[in-house]
């Protein structure tokens, strides 16, 4: 099947073909009446009209782009019209240039539009039929250059087919590239997916799951702790959430709330009564609040924070804040996954901001920012 290149240049070479074959009609029609000696003006006139006429047609359906049965017809007609030499005594008056270029461009154009084996007959019997005609009309001892230029239209119609052979070659090496380069991309894309399904994956397990059995590892949490149960069926929903249809928007305020729960922590929430967000925007915003509160529980020495959501569906700014003893933010390795990934990595990909402000014994500010596009 041929791809969208060779298409347009299949397309291209019919328009093309009808151009010349209109453009050169003109030119031909007043060198044959230019020769015409008066008293075969008449049929030399007659004879340049139907090859005008005929010619806007065959251009009309080149244009319309309508199959190859014509180029058939066109061999015929013009061997019809090749025949008024024996009406209108060209040979004998040496007007029959005008016929030598109307068969040398039709033979031309025609390896543009034609596939090959009917392009290449089509120069043969048109050729090769005027040339019949001609000897029949004793060209050959009037002068026998009108035979031999007239033979020279097939080394012209060669020449043309080999030329479109080799730009119709270049299309299709087009037409290959352009469905390499399609494949490739869409590989990559689905790579992406796959490397973005797999971070978000190990970003809730980090954040749920990961960070629950860790406290317990390192002595943080007792085993024992009532809302250590809970808090792990909580961690499972989330996971087995992770994998369903999201729906298109969520009240991020309503995320915020209900993990607030899950932090153990004493929390100041200051927000609207709702704000509604796009569903991957709200679940990535609400995602990373809840990774810097179980930073502020970690690693804070501090038991209280302070959660303000402020804006619109268009423009918000979510702060967390407490005052703990704080840290140097320079000095955070770059293999620590909650900030880089949970936290910026989140907002980044929503098209969001972070700024985390911190300093030892001062407590630490994360400032979450977004802006809806456009």
């Amino acid at each position: 099947m041929a791809g969208e290149a060779a298409r347009l240049l299949e397309s291209f070479g019919r328009r093309y073909a009808a151009a010349v074959r209109l453009a050169t009609l003109a030119p031909i029609v007043a060198i044959a009446l230019f020769r015409a000696p008066p008293e075969n003006f008449a049929g030399t006139a007659a004879t340049a009209a139907a090859a005008a006429v005929w010619t806007c047609g065959y251009a009309w359906w080149l244009r319309a782009g309508r199959g190859h049965a014509a180029v058939a017809l066109d061999v015929v007609v013009l061997l019809g019209l090749y025949t008024s030499i024996f009406l209108t005594d060209a040979v004998e008056d040496r007007n029959t240039g005008w016929l030598r270029l109307l068969i040398t461009f039709a033979c031309v154009t025609c390896q543009w539009h034609a596939p090959p084996l009917a392009g290449g007959l089509a120069a043969v019997a048109t050729v090769g039929g005027a040339v019949g005609f001609l000897t029949a009309a004793g060209a050959a001892q009037v002068d026998n250059s009108l035979v031999t230029g007239t033979v020279w239209a097939l080394p012209a119609a060669g020449l043309s087919r080999a030329a479109w052979v080799l730009v119709h070659r270049a299309a299709e090496r087009a037409d290959r590239m352009a469905a390499e380069a399609v494949r490739a991309r869409a590989e990559s894309q689905v790579a992406e997916a796959v490397r973005a399904e797999e971070r978000e994956l190990g970003n809730s397990l980090h954040d749920t799951a990961a960070t629950t059995l860790l406290m317990v590892g390192i002595g943080q949490v007792r085993s024992d702790a009532e809302w250590l149960a809970p808090q792990a069926g909580r961690d499972l929903d989330r996971l087995r959430s992770d994998s369903g249809r999201a729906p298109l928007h969520a009240d991020l305020v309503e995320l915020l709330r209900a993990d607030l729960d899950s932090v153990q922590l004493t929390v100041e929430f200051d927000a609207p009564a709702e704000l509604r967000l796009p569903f991957e925007a709200a679940r990535a915003i609400a995602d990373a609040a809840r990774e810097s509160l179980t930073n502020v529980r970690r690693h804070a020495g501090t038991t209280r924070a302070a959660v303000r959501l402020a804006g619109d569906a268009r423009s918000l700014r979510l702060d967390i804040a407490d005052q703990g003893k704080g840290f140097s933010p320079a000095d955070v390795s770059v293999t620590r996954r909650g900030l880089r990934e949970s936290v910026r990595g989140r907002m980044s990909r929503i098209g969001g901001t972070v700024t985390i402000t911190s300093a030892e014994g001062e407590g630490t500010l994360v400032r979450m920012e977004w802006r809806a596009d456009g």
